[in-house]
Protein backbone atom coordinates (compact mmCIF):
# COMPACT_ATOMS: atom_id res chain seq x y z
CA UNK A 1 0.00 0.00 0.00
CA UNK A 2 2.94 2.58 1.01
CA UNK A 3 5.02 1.63 -1.65
CA UNK A 4 1.54 2.88 -4.32
CA UNK A 5 1.48 5.82 -2.47
CA UNK A 6 5.08 6.64 -2.46
CA UNK A 7 5.04 6.01 -6.57
CA UNK A 8 1.76 8.29 -6.71
CA UNK A 9 3.57 10.80 -4.81
CA UNK A 10 6.90 10.53 -6.77
CA UNK A 11 5.04 10.97 -10.20
CA UNK A 12 2.51 14.14 -8.87
CA UNK A 13 5.96 15.63 -8.03
CA UNK A 14 7.34 14.96 -11.33
CA UNK A 15 4.40 16.19 -13.15
CA UNK A 16 4.29 19.12 -11.46
CA UNK A 17 8.03 20.14 -11.81
CA UNK A 18 7.56 19.50 -15.50
CA UNK A 19 4.61 21.87 -15.86
CA UNK A 20 6.80 24.56 -13.30
CA UNK A 21 9.28 24.20 -16.15
CA UNK A 22 6.74 24.22 -19.09
CA UNK A 23 5.55 27.68 -17.80
CA UNK A 24 8.72 29.62 -17.21
CA UNK A 25 9.73 28.55 -20.48
CA UNK A 26 7.18 29.56 -21.97
CA UNK A 27 7.58 33.07 -19.53
CA UNK A 28 10.95 33.41 -21.44
CA UNK A 29 10.09 32.81 -24.99
CA UNK A 30 7.19 35.11 -24.75
CA UNK A 31 9.36 37.60 -23.51
CA UNK A 32 11.69 37.22 -25.79
CA UNK A 33 9.25 37.65 -28.60
CA UNK A 34 8.01 41.00 -27.48
CA UNK A 35 11.53 42.23 -26.55
CA UNK A 36 12.18 40.93 -30.33
CA UNK A 37 9.09 42.45 -31.63
CA UNK A 38 9.80 45.95 -30.44
CA UNK A 39 13.37 45.69 -31.45
CA UNK A 40 12.41 45.18 -35.26
CA UNK A 41 9.93 47.47 -35.07
CA UNK A 42 11.88 50.28 -34.04
CA UNK A 43 14.71 48.97 -36.20
CA UNK A 44 15.40 50.87 -39.89
CA UNK A 45 16.84 48.16 -42.37
CA UNK A 46 17.39 48.26 -45.72
CA UNK A 47 19.13 46.63 -48.79
CA UNK A 48 21.74 48.86 -50.35
CA UNK A 49 23.54 48.06 -53.70
CA UNK A 50 26.63 48.39 -54.54
CA UNK A 51 28.74 51.30 -54.45
CA UNK A 52 32.39 53.19 -54.77
CA UNK A 53 32.69 52.08 -51.01
CA UNK A 54 32.24 48.20 -51.92
CA UNK A 55 34.99 45.87 -51.45
CA UNK A 56 34.92 42.70 -53.13
CA UNK A 57 37.10 39.90 -51.04
CA UNK A 58 39.46 37.43 -52.15
CA UNK A 59 38.16 37.12 -55.94
CA UNK A 60 38.92 33.94 -56.55
CA UNK A 61 40.58 32.61 -59.96
CA UNK A 62 38.33 30.43 -61.09
CA UNK A 63 35.20 31.81 -62.87
CA UNK A 64 32.69 28.68 -62.29
CA UNK A 65 32.84 29.70 -58.74
CA UNK A 66 30.02 29.79 -56.84
CA UNK A 67 31.67 33.29 -55.54
CA UNK A 68 30.80 35.20 -58.52
CA UNK A 69 26.73 34.48 -57.79
CA UNK A 70 26.59 35.37 -54.05
CA UNK A 71 28.65 38.72 -54.58
CA UNK A 72 25.55 39.69 -56.36
CA UNK A 73 23.08 40.02 -53.52
CA UNK A 74 23.12 42.94 -51.93
CA UNK A 75 24.31 43.91 -48.45
CA UNK A 76 21.73 45.06 -45.22
CA UNK A 77 22.07 48.17 -43.60
CA UNK A 78 20.69 49.12 -40.04
CA UNK A 79 20.31 51.98 -38.12
CA UNK A 80 21.74 51.62 -34.92
CA UNK A 81 20.60 54.52 -33.56
CA UNK A 82 18.10 52.89 -31.50
CA UNK A 83 19.21 49.72 -30.78
CA UNK A 84 22.18 51.56 -29.09
CA UNK A 85 20.12 53.45 -26.45
CA UNK A 86 18.28 49.90 -25.67
CA UNK A 87 21.27 48.26 -24.95
CA UNK A 88 24.83 49.68 -25.40
CA UNK A 89 26.78 46.34 -25.95
CA UNK A 90 24.71 46.02 -29.90
CA UNK A 91 27.55 45.20 -31.55
CA UNK A 92 25.73 44.05 -34.91
CA UNK A 93 22.96 42.51 -36.85
CA UNK A 94 22.65 39.22 -38.45
CA UNK A 95 20.25 38.08 -41.08
CA UNK A 96 20.74 34.10 -42.44
CA UNK A 97 18.42 33.62 -45.70
CA UNK A 98 15.71 31.39 -44.89
CA UNK A 99 15.49 30.97 -41.34
CA UNK A 100 14.53 32.94 -38.47
CA UNK A 101 17.74 34.48 -37.65
CA UNK A 102 17.24 38.19 -38.51
CA UNK A 103 18.71 39.54 -35.18
CA UNK A 104 20.78 42.27 -33.54
CA UNK A 105 23.77 40.49 -31.60
CA UNK A 106 25.92 41.52 -28.51
CA UNK A 107 29.12 41.64 -27.46
CA UNK A 108 30.60 41.62 -23.86
CA UNK A 109 33.15 40.60 -21.48
CA UNK A 110 32.27 36.88 -21.38
CA UNK A 111 30.62 34.00 -22.76
CA UNK A 112 27.82 33.66 -20.11
CA UNK A 113 26.03 36.98 -19.18
CA UNK A 114 24.04 36.38 -22.64
CA UNK A 115 23.10 33.07 -21.90
CA UNK A 116 20.43 33.84 -19.58
CA UNK A 117 19.70 37.26 -20.35
CA UNK A 118 17.70 38.98 -22.98
CA UNK A 119 18.62 42.02 -25.38
CA UNK A 120 17.23 44.22 -22.38
CA UNK A 121 19.54 42.36 -19.52
CA UNK A 122 16.50 41.14 -18.14
CA UNK A 123 17.02 37.98 -16.97
CA UNK A 124 15.77 35.25 -19.40
CA UNK A 125 16.44 31.71 -20.16
CA UNK A 126 16.03 32.47 -23.83
CA UNK A 127 19.27 33.99 -23.87
CA UNK A 128 20.08 36.60 -26.79
CA UNK A 129 22.56 36.38 -29.84
CA UNK A 130 25.90 37.46 -28.82
CA UNK A 131 29.79 37.40 -30.14
CA UNK A 132 32.37 35.67 -28.54
CA UNK A 133 34.29 37.76 -26.39
CA UNK A 134 37.87 36.98 -27.66
CA UNK A 135 36.52 38.48 -30.73
CA UNK A 136 37.19 41.98 -31.48
CA UNK A 137 33.32 44.10 -31.66
CA UNK A 138 34.82 45.02 -35.30
CA UNK A 139 34.97 41.44 -36.44
CA UNK A 140 39.00 41.60 -37.21
CA UNK A 141 39.44 37.99 -35.72
CA UNK A 142 40.37 35.29 -38.54
CA UNK A 143 37.09 33.13 -36.97
CA UNK A 144 34.36 35.20 -35.81
CA UNK A 145 31.89 33.48 -33.40
CA UNK A 146 28.06 33.75 -32.95
CA UNK A 147 26.30 31.53 -30.57
CA UNK A 148 22.55 31.49 -29.53
CA UNK A 149 20.18 28.90 -27.69
CA UNK A 150 18.42 26.58 -29.92
CA UNK A 151 15.03 27.33 -28.85
CA UNK A 152 11.89 24.99 -29.35
CA UNK A 153 9.82 27.70 -30.83
CA UNK A 154 12.70 28.45 -33.59
CA UNK A 155 13.57 31.85 -31.90
CA UNK A 156 17.15 32.64 -31.21
CA UNK A 157 19.35 30.04 -33.13
CA UNK A 158 16.67 27.42 -32.94
CA UNK A 159 16.19 27.16 -36.84
CA UNK A 160 19.85 26.49 -37.44
CA UNK A 161 19.12 23.32 -37.69
CA UNK A 162 17.80 24.11 -40.77
CA UNK A 163 20.97 24.34 -43.14
CA UNK A 164 21.41 20.30 -42.07
CA UNK A 165 18.62 19.29 -44.76
CA UNK A 166 18.88 18.85 -47.85
CA UNK A 167 15.94 20.64 -48.98
CA UNK A 168 17.76 24.12 -47.40
CA UNK A 169 20.72 23.13 -49.49
CA UNK A 170 19.33 22.80 -52.63
CA UNK A 171 18.24 26.04 -52.35
CA UNK A 172 21.02 27.79 -53.35
CA UNK A 173 20.09 31.41 -52.30
CA UNK A 174 19.96 30.12 -48.68
CA UNK A 175 24.11 29.98 -48.65
CA UNK A 176 24.64 33.43 -47.66
CA UNK A 177 24.76 35.17 -44.04
CA UNK A 178 24.47 39.35 -44.13
CA UNK A 179 26.33 41.04 -41.32
CA UNK A 180 25.54 44.91 -40.64
CA UNK A 181 27.67 46.83 -37.85
CA UNK A 182 27.92 50.42 -36.78
CA UNK A 183 30.92 50.69 -39.14
CA UNK A 184 30.35 48.29 -42.04
CA UNK A 185 27.93 45.64 -43.94
CA UNK A 186 29.10 42.48 -45.19
CA UNK A 187 27.89 39.45 -47.10
CA UNK A 188 28.98 35.95 -45.70
CA UNK A 189 29.38 32.88 -48.12
CA UNK A 190 28.28 29.53 -46.19
CA UNK A 191 31.26 26.82 -46.75
CA UNK A 192 30.58 24.08 -44.53
CA UNK A 193 27.31 23.07 -42.30
CA UNK A 194 27.31 20.01 -39.88
CA UNK A 195 26.57 18.94 -36.31
CA UNK A 196 29.15 17.53 -34.33
CA UNK A 197 29.64 16.25 -30.39
CA UNK A 198 30.58 19.19 -28.41
CA UNK A 199 34.18 20.51 -28.44
CA UNK A 200 36.11 23.84 -28.43
CA UNK A 201 38.45 23.19 -31.63
CA UNK A 202 35.81 25.05 -34.33
CA UNK A 203 35.76 27.97 -32.08
CA UNK A 204 39.56 28.49 -32.09
CA UNK A 205 40.52 32.13 -32.62
CA UNK A 206 43.93 32.66 -32.64
CA UNK A 207 46.35 30.98 -34.65
CA UNK A 208 50.11 30.36 -34.32
CA UNK A 209 51.21 30.58 -37.90
CA UNK A 210 49.41 30.80 -41.52
CA UNK A 211 49.85 27.06 -41.87
CA UNK A 212 47.95 26.22 -38.51
CA UNK A 213 45.48 28.07 -39.87
CA UNK A 214 45.05 26.75 -43.25
CA UNK A 215 45.20 23.26 -41.24
CA UNK A 216 41.80 24.53 -39.22
CA UNK A 217 39.97 25.68 -42.64
CA UNK A 218 40.80 22.38 -44.43
CA UNK A 219 39.06 20.64 -41.57
CA UNK A 220 36.45 22.42 -40.94
CA UNK A 221 35.63 22.91 -44.82
CA UNK A 222 35.75 19.00 -44.87
CA UNK A 223 33.67 18.21 -41.98
CA UNK A 224 31.16 19.48 -44.07
CA UNK A 225 28.01 17.59 -44.69
CA UNK A 226 27.42 19.24 -48.19
CA UNK A 227 29.95 20.43 -50.56
CA UNK A 228 29.64 24.56 -51.09
CA UNK A 229 31.71 24.80 -54.01
CA UNK A 230 34.04 27.28 -52.13
CA UNK A 231 37.79 27.83 -52.33
CA UNK A 232 39.48 28.92 -49.02
CA UNK A 233 42.70 30.55 -48.06
CA UNK A 234 45.06 32.09 -45.14
CA UNK A 235 43.47 35.77 -46.22
CA UNK A 236 40.10 34.64 -45.78
CA UNK A 237 38.27 35.90 -42.54
CA UNK A 238 35.40 33.71 -41.52
CA UNK A 239 32.12 33.94 -38.76
CA UNK A 240 31.21 30.72 -37.23
CA UNK A 241 27.29 30.21 -35.88
CA UNK A 242 27.18 27.60 -32.90
CA UNK A 243 24.03 26.24 -31.15
CA UNK A 244 22.64 23.24 -29.70
CA UNK A 245 21.87 19.88 -32.10
CA UNK A 246 21.14 18.24 -28.68
CA UNK A 247 22.69 18.20 -25.09
CA UNK A 248 26.06 16.50 -26.25
CA UNK A 249 26.50 17.87 -29.67
CA UNK A 250 26.41 21.27 -31.43
CA UNK A 251 25.46 22.81 -34.90
CA UNK A 252 28.10 24.79 -36.75
CA UNK A 253 28.13 27.22 -39.71
CA UNK A 254 30.88 28.42 -41.59
CA UNK A 255 30.97 30.96 -44.27
CA UNK A 256 33.89 33.53 -45.40
CA UNK A 257 33.42 37.28 -45.37
CA UNK A 258 33.19 37.66 -49.42
CA UNK A 259 32.14 41.46 -49.79
CA UNK A 260 32.11 44.42 -47.59
CA UNK A 261 31.10 48.13 -47.54
CA UNK A 262 32.50 51.14 -45.16
CA UNK A 263 29.79 52.90 -44.14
Amino acid sequence: MWVWIVLALICIMVVLFSLVNIFFWKKDSDTANEILTDVTDTTDIEEIQDNEQTELVNQPDDSNSDYWYYIKFPLINVDFTELIKKNSDTAGWINVNNTNINYPYVWTTDNEYYLNHSYDKSYNEAGWVFLDYRNNKDLTSKNNILYAHSRLDKTMFGSLSKVLKEEWYTNKDNHIIRLSTEKENTLWQIFSVYKIKEESYYITTDFASDSEYQTFLDTIKGRSLYDFNTSLSVDDKILTLSTCYSDTERTVVHAKLIKRQAR
